[in-house]
């Protein structure tokens, strides 16, 4: 009979070689389960999540409320038909809960599987609205991996061996308010990261903001934000732009919305959303949008949002993280909004040694695909200040082994 070790071993090799691989040194953890901020392997060892499945378990892997409505809506249905066409109950009750936390003009959702999926249905909503096709986006940014997405997202080397591209797209720079001119009559939308995730944790200036909304009221250019990362809860509000005062023609939601389940969703007013059922109909169609075992999942996850304080908590547990870690002679620079962190080292090497580091003492941190000097951090915002403690403890003696 095999042993645990000879078992493990069989699973790992079955990983590599019957899933693609998106990298050829993935961290391999074999996951056995994980709870709050925590995950175990299979071994028995015990790690700190402090990257959350990249920014997506705000609120705690395998939170309770979150697992009594999964379990709740199975007994009940899971697929019956495709989006759009049948009352679901659990698509109501999500639509409703982020209509009541957004405003007036964001008020109609319109429910997708991921993040990438929820950009692509912004930027044709865009460009049926505006009867326009070019669409200017920011250099740094990131918008996920599927075509349209991939196009409109500022990194070449990613892009590169998958051209051509989607046509028509202008990229202008983050944060230069000069740069907004560009942006024209011709423009359908302008999509923006309200804080730039991969490219190292970007915070935009409000008069750059303010200047980019007002440009875009002068020339009939649609204003998408894009906080599926930085949206729910992560930034210290429930909404980054929420920060600013400004608000979008379309926002797009993912990663932190499903409370662990796969979700995405852009949502715009009722006026411009209804454009999407004509000329032609069906102008975004999906087949598992708005799953049904999904969206019970995310409104339970808003539900405990509103009822923890975790997010209006985010901003201090952050500072003390950051108090914890910024003196350290190995770090250039911290940036950090809420619980969303960019760590800036001499070199990527040093980046991939303390993420090694800290993987080997039980605690996860990750990289940036675009900013390869950093490393990231995003804990779920559920996360103790005695636990930020435990974490900055670990992430100081793997800096300090620093070669």
């Amino acid at each position: 009979m095999q042993d645990m070790a000879d078992l493990q071993a069989d699973q790992t090799g079955n990983f590599l070689k019957h899933l693609a691989q998106t990298n050829p040194n993935p961290f391999l953890v074999e996951v056995d389960r994980a709870e709050g901020i925590y995950i175990w392997d299979k071994s028995g060892k015990k790690y700190m999540d402090m990257i959350a499945g990249v920014a997506v378990n705000n609120i705690g892997h395998n939170h309770p409320k979150v697992v009594q409505a999964i379990k709740d809506q199975v007994d009940k249905h899971l697929h019956v038909m495709v989006y759009g066409e049948f009352v679901q109950t659990a698509q109501v009750n999500l639509a409703k809960s982020l209509q009541q936390l957004l405003p007036d003009s964001l008020s109609c959702a319109y429910i997708v599987n991921s993040g990438t999926e929820a950009n692509e249905g912004a930027l044709k909503l865009a460009k049926r609205a505006t009867g326009r096709h070019e669409i200017v986006s920011f250099k740094g940014s990131y918008h996920g991996s599927t075509h349209g997405s991939l196009s409109v997202s500022g990194n070449e080397t990613k892009k590169a061996a998958f051209r051509p591209l989607l046509p028509g797209v202008r990229f202008i720079n983050f944060n230069r308010i000069e740069d907004l001119e560009e942006i024209s009559e011709k423009t359908a939308a302008v999509i923006i990261e309200t804080v730039q995730g991969d490219a190292g944790v970007r915070i935009p200036n409000l008069d750059f903001l303010r200047a980019l909304r007002q440009r875009c009221n002068e020339t009939g250019a649609l204003l998408i934000f894009d906080e599926i990362q930085c949206g729910i809860g992560r930034t210290g509000k429930n909404f980054a732009f929420e920060h600013f005062g400004i608000i979008p023609d379309i926002l797009t939601l993912g990663k932190a919305l499903g409370g662990g389940m796969p979700i995405g969703a852009f949502v715009s007013s009722q006026k411009l959303m209804s454009q999407l059922s004509f000329n032609p109909m069906l102008g975004h169609i999906t087949t598992f949008g708005g799953h049904p075992v999904v969206c019970a999942a995310a409104h339970a996850c808003l539900e405990v949002l509103q009822t923890e304080k975790w997010v209006e908590e985010a901003e201090s547990k952050g500072q003390l993280l950051e108090s914890l870690l910024t003196k350290h002679p190995k770090i250039s620079e911290i940036r950090r909004i809420g619980l969303m962190f960019a760590i800036d080292m001499e070199s990527a090497e040093q980046v991939q040694q303390v993420v090694d580091k800290c993987l080997d003492m039980g605690l996860i941190s990750f990289w940036f695909l675009s900013h390869p000097n950093s490393f990231r951090l995003s804990p779920p915002i559920s996360i103790t200040k005695e636990e930020i403690q435990q974490a900055g403890e670990i992430i100081l003696k793997a800096l300090n082994a620093l070669k």
